[in-house]
């Protein structure tokens, strides 16, 4: 593999004042030569010359946050990542690689989660470029690689969780937000690593079920929410009957037979557990009649 080392350069500034001084020298120097027909040979000072203006070609600008991947005649020969003017050899090829904080969000996948039932899913990525020279020769096109792999390991969740857990302590798209951000975070570094690329975030952006049974699962969501419901009011009602039995017990308010007992449980689960108002029903005679 190849990584990313310091390409050998000049500080531009001082070479930009010797080309420049060599550029002019050289010039005066063919033209009166030229003329006069004395001195240093004309050819001397062409040749200066000529090597002047070959220097041009060695100035690069590095901007902040950017790095130029230096080859020569196809060879790596490294990159440069400080900002500011340099000068490195005239025959070399600099290619830009931004190292910017980039997002990639994804299109809205349609695909079935763990238990079968058809999803649409979609990411958001937080990504930037740490190695220049993987970024550029280990892939064909970063910049796509990151789309593909990315697309790719949204899938691969999406397929090995459910979208809504119905076991306890079981990992869900819906219920597990940041263990499922962690889980894609680290799926997608895994497979960008090799390109030189680093992964800082991953989010799920949307999720939802595929509109064929948005329907059905929105009712299933709802029958569950009620059974939940359900089982606390009873598990409430059975609470305060068997405090109520105690206390009165306790005081020695009334003493009941088993029967009234049962009967008594029966009427406060019914006032307790029932979703509309109860219509109490006055007893002026004794508990028996």
């Amino acid at each position: 593999m190849i990584r990313e080392t310091p390409s050998r350069s000049v500080p531009g500034i001082p070479m930009l004042l010797l080309v420049l001084v060599a550029l002019v020298g050289g010039t005066t120097g063919f033209i009166k030569a030229a003329g006069a027909h004395e001195g240093l040979p004309a050819g001397l000072w062409f040749v200066v010359m000529f090597l002047a203006i070959l220097g041009l070609a060695g100035f690069t600008v590095v901007n902040p946050n950017e790095a130029r991947v230096v080859t020569l005649f196809g060879r790596y020969t490294g990159s440069l990542r400080d900002a500011g003017l340099w000068w490195v050899n005239p025959f070399t090829a600099r290619k830009r690689v931004s190292l910017r904080v980039r997002n990639f969000e994804s299109a809205k996948l349609k695909v079935n989660d763990h238990d079968g039932n058809p999803i649409e899913i979609a990411a958001v990525v937080v990504w930037r470029v740490v190695d220049s020279a993987e970024a550029l020769f280990q892939v064909d096109n970063y910049q796509q690689f990151v789309s593909v792999q990315t697309e790719s390991a949204v899938r691969n969740l999406a397929t090995t969780h459910a979208y809504d857990s119905h076991v306890a302590d079981a990992m869900s798209l819906r219920g597990n937000t940041s263990e499922i951000a962690e889980a894609l975070k680290a799926e997608i570094h895994a497979r960008l690593q090799q390109a030189g690329v680093e992964v800082i975030e991953a989010r799920i952006s949307h999720l939802a079920y595929a509109p064929e049974i948005a329907g059905a699962m929105l009712r299933r969501q709802q029958a569950n929410a009620i059974v939940a419901a359900r089982q606390k009011l009873v598990e409430g009602a059975v609470g305060m009957v068997e405090m109520a039995l105690e206390q009165l017990s306790a005081k020695h308010i009334v003493n009941l037979d088993d029967e009234r007992r049962a009967q008594m449980v029966s009427n406060m689960l019914v006032v307790l557990c029932s979703d509309q108002h109860t219509q109490p029903v006055i007893n002026t005679g004794t508990l028996y009649q």
